[in-house]
């Protein structure tokens, strides 16, 4: 049952950051063959790099069918739904906002139970949330948000503290992942709506 809820709640992560990807591609003007290879980097890149740094071979994101038909799927909505994405505010920041929180938790809770360790499992936590959108970022052209002063990995660590207080029994399993989905994402989300940033060091003139 464990399993599968995780199961359930990286595969909604995995539609979230593909959608975020997809955009982000076709907003780039990008062919259907790259616009598909920047929505796999974003859902996928994260989970990759961290299978790797917990050796989980082969790092589920390039063996998964699953992982395969949520992307196609989600480059299939981009093309044929873009008008209705569009509606949103900055549609892109949006999906990736609600990956950020989902890919915290899962993130966390697998690098916890291959390694047990508090630590690696919140930078893994952490890499699994933010590592698909940095690629996806690199490859656009675009200054990577991790690496400026917005809120995005913070809000991914607070959500993978969430996640190991429950993995810990110190707050209820059963809810730890939804808390930590729900805040690390609306910390992101509502640090784009009311610009909270975090602070920059000022270039000397």
């Amino acid at each position: 049952m464990t399993y599968d809820f995780f199961h359930y709640i990286d595969l909604i992560g995995t539609l979230a950051f593909a959608i975020s990807g997809a955009l982000a591609a076709i907003n780039r003007n990008l062919d259907i063959f790259g616009v598909f290879v920047i929505s796999f980097i974003t859902a996928c890149g994260g989970g990759i790099l961290r299978d790797i740094c917990i050796g989980s071979f082969p790092p589920a994101g390039m063996i998964s069918l699953e992982y395969l038909l949520i992307i196609t799927l989600s480059v299939f909505l981009c093309a044929f739904f873009q008008r209705l994405l569009l509606r949103l505010n900055h549609p892109t920041l949006f999906f990736d906002a609600v990956g950020l929180g989902f890919f915290a938790s899962f993130g966390a809770h697998k690098a916890y139970i291959f390694t047990g360790n508090t630590e690696v499992a919140i930078i893994l936590g952490v890499i699994t949330a933010v590592g698909g959108g940095i690629l996806r970022d690199t490859l656009t052209t675009t200054i990577p948000s991790v690496l400026t002063k917005e809120i995005y990995a913070s809000a991914a660590i607070i959500g993978a503290v969430i996640q190991l207080l429950g993995d810990k029994n110190i707050i209820n399993p059963g809810i730890a992942p939804w808390l930590a989905v729900i805040i690390c994402s609306s910390i992101r989300l509502l640090s784009l709506k009311f610009k909270w940033n975090l602070p920059s060091i000022k270039q000397v003139q």
